[in-house]
């Protein structure tokens, strides 16, 4: 049986696996970002999963976003958390959206080589991967404000 890889590119696919490492180090944090890439890496990243083969991910992408997300976690929650409503917290909102806006915050602040709408898109999509309608709009609503204060 020939099976056929899910749609997006190695970029897409990218985001993807990072915002999944993003959470894992979110839950796990004894763990180090430079393990879980390998170990991404290794046993995951273009792999059948589920009886789905997954498209090979750009691994350059996929470690850029896991350990720039990490390293700079302190300085992209406190972009984060001013664009969140008044009665919510980087606490309280769940994990996996937590990992979205801060791989999505990082590409925003970091590369400027990647357009505005297409970051917002991709992590956006990530979000529809987890989520219904609400979450994906939240993700959209948060990083445009982001992206509005962090490029000009």
């Amino acid at each position: 049986m020939t099976q056929t890889p899910k749609q997006g590119g190695p970029r897409s696919a990218a985001r993807l696996a990072a915002v999944q490492a993003l959470y894992q180090l979110d839950l796990f944090v004894d763990q180090k970002p430079v393990f879980v890439i390998e170990e991404y890496i290794k046993h995951r990243l273009g792999q059948e999963i589920e009886g789905d083969l997954y498209v090979h991910a750009d691994e350059k992408l996929f470690a850029d976003v896991v350990e720039g997300a990490s390293g700079r976690r302190d300085e992209l929650d406190g972009l984060i958390t001013p664009n969140l409503s008044a009665d919510w917290s980087l606490d309280r909102i769940e994990a996996i959206v937590r990992a979205i806006l801060r791989a999505g915050s990082y590409e925003l602040v970091a590369r400027p080589d990647v357009p505005t709408p297409v970051i917002i898109n991709e992590y956006v999509d990530v979000a529809h991967a987890f989520f219904e309608r609400s979450e994906a709009s939240f993700v959209n609503g948060v990083l445009d404000k982001i992206a509005k204060s962090v490029r000009t």
